[in-house]
């Protein structure tokens, strides 16, 4: 539901020492051909900040293909999925991260990005799975705690996802992935009271038209007919073809006793692409 552009920045010289770790045979790298791999790598680097993802993968399979046994491929791999995945290759991107994993089964950036992929590929398990294991190795990382979280609150897992939410309500309290967590969080278990405060910050920092329908709802549990009037208000005037928006407004004048403009607004909000078996539930149809 929240992504964002793709930045991907190839972090070689402060990897190292952590990928040789544990190595007891001393590789010497020829000088031409530490300049060969370090420079594809640099083109790589560039081909990704200008979004030319096709190059960026040539280039990243070649500077693997110049030092096979290199111990920083495992960062290289793990940036050719998230190129194949930018690429729509989610077959490919998945190889690579498989590849990447098991050379460093410990490693966090490899975990985390193939747990995206596979929220990606409905391979919900396993991206849990992988967020899981991300949290075991690095307890403080908010990402992988709030997609783990949201899982397990939309699987059913209220208790799992309320530790995930209340450490990142703890130590990264102005996140807006906190927000996002914590809104879904009490809305789903109807503690629409507690909610309002979440989605009212969302709106502030990214005024979309499903945080006004979801504040909108939460004040119409509330029987708050007036804040959710001017909140649906407010959320029309930004977009005036949303589905949801006129849903919400449809329960609200359905509440207020305006049948007539009850149902206009559910008929608009079926023609903008609402269930209608939702919307005829709502007017009792």
């Amino acid at each position: 539901m929240y992504f964002r552009k793709l930045t991907i920045i190839i972090m070689v010289f402060g990897l190292i020492p952590v990928l040789m770790k544990g190595q007891t045979e001393h590789h010497v790298v020829p000088e031409d051909e530490e300049d060969v791999y370090f420079l594809l790598m640099g083109q790589a680097d560039d081909a990704i900040k200008s979004e030319n993802y096709e190059d960026a993968a040539k280039r990243l399979i070649e500077a693997m293909s110049v030092r096979p046994g290199a111990p920083t491929n495992v960062l290289l791999l793990s940036n050719l999925g998230m190129v194949y995945n930018m690429l729509g290759e989610d077959s490919l991107a998945l190889a690579s991260f498989n590849r990447a994993h098991e050379m460093a089964p410990s490693m966090v950036t490899v975990l985390e990005n193939r747990g995206r992929l596979y929220l990606k590929l409905s391979r919900d398990m396993d991206a849990y799975n992988d967020f899981g294991k991300v949290i075991e190795l690095d307890s403080m990382n908010h990402s992988a705690r709030y997609y783990h979280g949201m899982m397990a609150l939309y699987g059913g897992d209220a208790s799992t996802a309320s530790r995930d939410f209340n450490f990142l309500q703890k130590y990264y309290p102005s996140l807006y992935e906190t927000q996002v967590a914590m809104a879904n969080y009490h809305s789903l278990l109807r503690n629409d009271r507690e909610a309002i405060p979440y989605y009212k910050k969302l709106i502030e920092d990214d005024p979309s038209p499903e945080y006004y329908s979801s504040l909108a709802g939460c004040y119409l549990a509330l029987g708050n007919l007036s804040d959710a009037s001017e909140t649906l208000a407010k959320g029309l005037d930004l977009y005036p073809e949303d589905a949801e928006l006129y849903y919400y407004r449809a329960w609200l004048n359905r509440d207020r006793y305006l049948f007539n403009d009850a149902r206009e607004d559910a008929k608009r909000s079926i023609q903008y692409g609402a269930d209608p078996n939702k919307v005829n539930a709502l007017l009792g149809n």
